[in-house]
């Protein structure tokens, strides 16, 4: 009986899987897109961080330094961007896409455009859903986050990081949609490096914002399908170029 009842679960959830594809892509018809369901994942950041205390350190016109100031931070290592947790890795910017997917097993899509499910928005926060898009030779790590801003009042922040530098992200735009009940919302911006950190894009609120009613008139059963298209910046192109 235990052996039918484990069985009979892995059933029952990957029935749920297909179900929660076939919903997205009901939503999203546009021919190639792939959809990639993302579970939730409780943060466990809210602690002082690194990228925190270097942000502080650069307001106050001190320069960042590690563990006490014993010794001057390296420049060219770059702290974990994952914002999920509080992680004491550090390393050079090439490898922060092997230790994202290695030591936090975040999954990665291809694709100039791709539809990002994320389920169980009822969630109590902060929860966070969280994807890598590798598009146009470069990785791109898309963050959906649950925030109590204020409290008592949860919000959805949905942004676009690129795993490079600052210089690099100017020369790209991204897309995110919301699309249901013939209801459509677009944001569109160009992303902010990884090295500008994560929380730091939340607080400046310079991404896809919805307060929970309007991310409920989106959702479909508490699960919320955003389309996502990343495009290069003619504009910055032609600068560049110059």
């Amino acid at each position: 009986m235990l052996f039918f009842t484990q069985c009979f679960g892995a059933v029952l959830d990957l029935i749920h899987l297909r179900f929660q594809h076939y919903k997205a892509k009901r939503v999203f018809s546009a021919a190639g897109q792939l959809v990639c369901v993302v579970n939730p994942t409780h943060s466990l950041k809210y602690a002082p961080t690194r990228c925190a205390a270097v942000q502080a350190s650069t307001e106050q016109g001190i320069l960042p330094h590690c563990h006490h100031q014993e010794a001057v931070h390296d420049p060219q290592l770059v702290p974990c961007t994952c914002p999920l947790f509080s992680c004491p890795w550090e390393g050079h910017l090439e490898v922060v896409v092997s230790h994202l997917r290695q030591t936090h097993h975040i999954s990665i899509l291809q694709g100039a455009e791709i539809v990002f499910l994320a389920t169980d928005m009822h969630l109590p926060a902060p929860t966070d859903w969280i994807i890598m898009h590798s598009c146009l030779g470069h990785q791109f790590l898309l963050v959906l986050r649950k925030q109590e801003k204020y409290e008592g009042h949860p919000q959805f922040f949905a942004t676009m990081m690129l795993i490079g530098t600052p210089t690099q992200a100017n020369n790209f735009t991204y897309r995110l949609e919301l699309n249901r009940n013939q209801r459509r919302l677009k944001w569109e911006a160009t992303p902010r490096s990884i090295l500008e950190c994560v929380d730091s894009v939340i607080s400046d609120g310079d991404c896809l914002v919805l307060n929970t009613s309007l991310a409920q008139l989106f959702s479909d059963n508490g699960s919320l399908a955003i389309g996502i298209a990343i495009t290069t910046s003619k504009v910055h192109s032609s600068e560049a170029e110059m």
